[in-house]
């Protein structure tokens, strides 16, 4: 067993306006199974490139173990060769058996190693990269997001087979995966870092009971200082009273009175003075513990949301509905003609009423997000990226910009008429250029945007950048408060909750509890669903 032993950490990335950390020191053991939590931007991903040597930084960290990386960059060229082909080139030093044996853990045929990376799926490139990260030994290992995009019944393997493993920094936002993988934490606070024994849950009821207490301390400093700023404001009346008198009196009022008096009455003056002077600093001093103990505390600022009320009982409804999508070698097969389609329906069934929270479940391909696509194809209200067009055989949802036919359906769906959505897309690699751009594109108030994202804890010197350099989390952040501030009758949100922090988890969890808004997800952490869902539909390949 080694340490990981950082002191004096200081990081900023050049012409930022900030540090990222700041005399910042700690210690973990290199068998520790460790979670990694904070908000977004708050420098988790940073902070592993730095155990990486990828920056130059002040202050130490020292340690003999050597680390290694998920996800691995995987390049275009590699993107087209088998998997088996370029192991070494990902980890120098890995055997192929070893990796064999891992993926079978993992629930994977070793086949998977023969087939060009391109062609497998999220889940299974994400199985494969474990496999290569965890075949050595005598490494730490830094784990940043392993989940993302993965299926439920993925995260189960994965969740499963880490919980097995030790000897790595995991960072993740998924409750249910830390609880069950970690057994320390490591915990960016806004003001300080910390390392604690136990999982996500056995923290956060820690920090729960300490927050509470420092509340209460707070409360207890001040009332402290009220007492002591009324104690000075007195004290000092008194003093400002009392030197009015130096000067000038009345003989036949204050007849036992000299002119030796007015050496008493500056003395005894400069006394009360000295009083106010102590009672100031006393004063100044409980402000200082009062402002410590509430510096680390998460204050999430309730979240607001205007859905509408749609006229229609029923928002959404599909009866023996299909969906497919023309093979790539069938240069017809938009033309209907039955043959080439990979179909991703079949016979759905499906009904949506106004004040439902509907999830669809089921394994990555099963044609959650292509359902999305066709229900926002058959709102017009939603103007969005895709259209309808009739067809033979049916009818065929084109994507925007204008190419063959993108999806061939089959059978009923319909959406009530007028119906306005609110649409938080998967994919967050089209935000480009500055929130106020951003606005004008969506027609959205900028102010109250920012508002929002300052509320998600989005710091303010974010909003004068570009978005193409903001984190993942803070990219999901603007397209959700983008959402928010959208008024609608249903709000369709595709894995909204990739990359997001915990802390504005649960602040989107209390929003939509206390709105009860209308919502169609695709969402795959089980505590936010277990949550917030009114009903669950299970999608299978083909049905």
């Amino acid at each position: 067993m080694a340490q990981i032993r950082v002191a004096n950490l200081t990081f900023g990335y050049e012409g930022g306006y900030d540090s990222i950390f700041e005399n910042v020191s700690f210690s973990v053991d290199t068998d520790w199974k460790l979670g990694f939590i904070g908000r977004n931007g708050k420098g988790k991903t940073t902070f592993l490139n730095l155990l990486l040597g990828k920056y130059e930084y002040q202050g130490v960290i020292s340690t003999s173990t050597v680390f290694d990386y998920f996800p691995y960059q995987i390049t275009e060229v590699q993107m087209a060769e088998c998997c088996g082909d370029f192991l070494e080139e990902l980890r120098p030093g890995c055997e192929l058996w070893r990796v064999i044996c891992e993926l079978e853990q993992l629930h994977l045929e070793a086949d998977v190693l023969y087939r060009p990376f391109g062609t497998l799926s999220h889940g299974e490139r994400t199985k494969v990269m474990l496999a290569v990260l965890f075949s050595g030994e005598n490494r730490f290992l830094l784990i940043d997001e392993p989940t993302n995009h993965l299926d439920q019944a993925s995260r189960e393997i994965v969740k499963s087979y880490l919980s097995r493993k030790k000897g790595f920094i995991l960072v993740s936002h998924d409750r249910d995966l830390l609880d069950a993988c970690i057994d320390h934490v490591l915990v960016l606070n806004r003001h300080s870092i910390e390392v604690q024994s136990g999982n996500f849950s056995s923290w956060w009821e820690n920090k729960e009971r300490m927050d509470h207490f420092h509340e209460m301390e707070n409360e207890k400093h001040r009332k402290e200082i009220q007492k002591l700023q009324k104690a000075a404001d007195r004290t000092r009346n008194w003093a400002d009273q009392n030197e009015r008198t130096k000067i000038g009196f009345d003989p036949a009022k204050e007849h036992d009175r000299c002119i030796s008096t007015r050496a008493y009455i500056g003395a005894k003056t400069k006394k009360m003075q000295s009083r106010v002077r102590q009672l100031e600093t006393r004063i100044s001093d409980e402000i200082e513990q009062k402002e410590g103990l509430l510096q680390d505390i998460e204050r999430p600022v309730d979240l607001k949301l205007m859905p509408l009320s749609h006229h229609k009982e029923v928002l959404i409804r599909a009866k023996d509905y299909s969906l497919a999508y023309p093979s790539a070698d069938v240069k017809n097969a938009a033309a209907g003609s039955g043959q080439g389609l990979h179909e991703v329906l079949r016979d759905f069934h499906f009904e949506l009423r106004q004040g439902e929270r509907v999830f669809l479940q089921g394994e990555n391909g099963c044609g959650k997000s292509s359902f999305i696509k066709a229900v926002l194809a058959h709102t017009k209200e939603y103007g969005g990226e895709n259209r309808l067009d009739s067809g033979s055989g049916g009818q065929t949802v084109v994507s925007g910009n204008g190419s063959p036919a993108a999806m061939l359906e089959q059978g009923a769906l319909t959406t009530a008429s007028g119906l306005i959505i609110s649409y938080v897309n998967q994919d967050t690699s089209g935000l480009r250029g500055d929130l106020k751009e951003f606005c004008r594109k969506r027609n959205l108030e900028e102010s109250l945007l920012k508002a929002i994202l300052r509320q998600l804890d989005m710091d303010r010197v974010q909003f004068d950048k570009g978005m193409e350099t903001y984190s993942e989390g803070q990219k999901k952040k603007v397209l959700i408060a983008a959402s928010l501030l959208t008024q609608a009758h249903l709000y369709i949100w595709d894995e909204p909750l990739n990359y997001i922090d915990v802390f504005s988890r649960m602040q989107i969890e209390d929003l939509i509890l206390h709105y009860q808004p209308s919502m169609l997800l695709v969402e795959h952490d089980v505590r936010f669903r277990e949550k917030i869902a009114t009903r669950v539909v299970e999608m299978k390949k083909g049905i």
